[in-house]
């Protein structure tokens, strides 16, 4: 197994990355949206954090939130987020023998990627990411069709323009 090491820093802000263990047309996250989004706000009652950036896709999210200072301790969030979220439904998918023999649904991938952001520009190319990822993914021509992201509430914080992101792929380096 590689040796990776997760970047522990309290207070810092986040790039993530969760994907659902089957992708292929599965559409869990945005059929049970608003089950999603609840858990997310209890776990963010008894382990408060900032959500800057979100974006629920069909079978994976993306997303840019901020610890507490002195807090570091993101892991204790996704897997109470994955934890309940997955309690909450019904048991209907095939679980493997190494699955079953742990106790685990079959919901969730074990992993999930998490980046430190670095600066101010390391911050807006991932938040640019978050919120252009539906565009990227076919799901959408244009960032403001997207209807579980927080791109529409940065739209009225002035954050971005209600058009940005439409049509935009070559030049925000999105096109590959």
């Amino acid at each position: 197994m590689s040796d990776y090491r997760r970047a522990w820093h309290p207070g810092g802000t986040y790039f993530f990355t969760l994907n659902l263990l089957q992708r292929h047309g599965n559409d869990l996250l945005t059929r049970h949206v608003a089950l999603l989004r609840e858990v997310v706000r209890s776990v963010r009652h008894r382990h408060p954090f900032h959500i800057h950036g979100w974006v629920i896709l069909p079978e994976h999210l993306h997303c840019v939130i901020e610890l507490p200072p002195g807090d570091a301790d993101f892991a204790t969030r996704w897997r109470l987020i994955k934890m309940n979220f997955s309690k909450a439904l019904p048991k209907t998918e095939r679980l493997s023998a190494t699955r079953l023999a742990r106790g685990e649904r079959g919901i969730w991938q074990r992993r999930y990627w998490e980046h430190l952001i670095r600066d101010d520009a390391d911050y807006r190319a991932h938040m640019d990411y978050v919120h252009f990822n539906p565009v990227k993914h076919g799901w959408v021509k244009h960032v403001a069709d997207w209807p579980y992201s927080t791109f529409h509430a940065l739209v009225r914080r002035g954050v971005y323009p209600l058009d940005w992101g439409g049509g935009m792929e070559a030049s925000l380096g999105y096109d590959d």
